[in-house]
């Protein structure tokens, strides 16, 4: 037994066949995926710049260590800094030292292409003075 029309859709008859011209899902998992791709993209350059300023922490951390080892032995603190870190962040290093061993590093955290620099991350170490 043939289901009653619903009137609240408008219908086209094609031969024996009506087909509902709007109220279709055909194609709604499409339009849902192409709405949420920049969502998505948003949420991958998020992560990869968290990564980046991750990398960067991580990097001036093993720098501070390094300078402030050389810093207490009276090597320069700069050269052994810049010798722990990769060739991505050697560009804009600043070592500040303190006279009771403390040895500040900080480098400017990378972005991603077209976007400009979240900021800089700084770490510090200390090291005793050796005689």
């Amino acid at each position: 037994m043939p289901r009653p029309r619903d009137p609240s859709r408008p219908v086209t008859h094609l031969g024996s066949r009506a087909v509902a011209r709007f109220g279709s899902e055909a194609g709604q998992a499409s339009v849902e995926l192409v709405a949420l791709l920049p969502v998505l993209a948003v949420l991958l350059a998020g992560a990869w710049q968290a990564a980046l300023a991750g990398h960067a922490f991580w990097a001036a951390t093993t720098a501070a260590g390094a300078a402030a080892r050389a810093h207490a032995v009276g090597a320069d603190p700069t050269h052994a800094a810049r010798s722990r870190l990769p060739g991505s962040l050697e560009h804009d290093l600043q070592v500040a030292t303190g006279q009771d061993g403390h040895v500040r590093v900080t480098v400017r955290i990378p972005a991603l292409p077209g976007l400009p620099s979240p900021g800089r991350a700084r770490a510090g170490a200390h090291f005793e003075p050796q005689t």
